[in-house]
């Protein structure tokens, strides 16, 4: 009975830290989502998996122009280390939740960036923005302008007409940019 009872402890002891280091993985280096819906179109596709490297988060740096990036569209509140820990997949898996806040876009605009659209075409600093991976041209006849705030970026979808994006939740502060597509 004793050889049995050790077997077990040491059973459960290597599921517990298999299970602490893919919480820490998932936490601060990569980590898989779903595509959840058609904003991305034609670049990625309703229900596709993909995995996000979470170091530009951890280490809070900016992702590049037109990077895929994943945020927490509740841009109107603090996020705090919790929140990181608690939306992990394998804490969501416990739990049975589910999360539509979060959304996979591109990062058009960095602080200090003037944006405009008119005529249906971006413009960054004035530069119309070479974008062949949009799901065609937007249906947009009035012009809109911003000017990115320091720690934030403006994210938009590749299905520009079907999207909820910048243009709609606003800037996206840094700490709200979870990860970048890598796969």
């Amino acid at each position: 009975m004793k050889k049995l009872t050790k077997k077990m402890t040491g059973w459960v002891g290597s599921l517990a830290i298999a299970y602490l280091l893919s919480l820490i993985i998932g936490v601060f280096v990569i980590q898989p989502y779903r595509v959840d819906g058609h904003s991305m179109d034609p670049t990625l596709h309703d229900k596709q998996r993909l995995f996000v490297s979470k170091l530009s988060h951890t280490f809070s740096y900016y992702p590049d122009y037109g990077d895929i990036v994943i945020i927490d569209s509740r841009v109107e509140r603090e996020r705090r280390f919790i929140d990181d820990v608690l939306e992990n997949p394998l804490i969501r898996l416990l739990t049975n939740e589910t999360d539509d806040s979060f959304y996979i876009k591109r990062v058009i605009g960095k602080p200090g960036d003037d944006l405009e659209i008119r005529q249906g075409k971006v413009y960054r600093n004035g530069e119309a923005l070479d974008e062949p991976y949009l799901n065609g041209a937007m249906s947009i006849n009035e012009s809109e302008r911003w000017t990115v705030p320091e720690n934030h970026i403006f994210v938009m979808g590749d299905n520009r007409n079907h999207s909820d994006d910048s243009r709609a939740i606003g800037f996206i502060p840094l700490d709200h940019v979870l990860g970048k597509k890598v796969l």
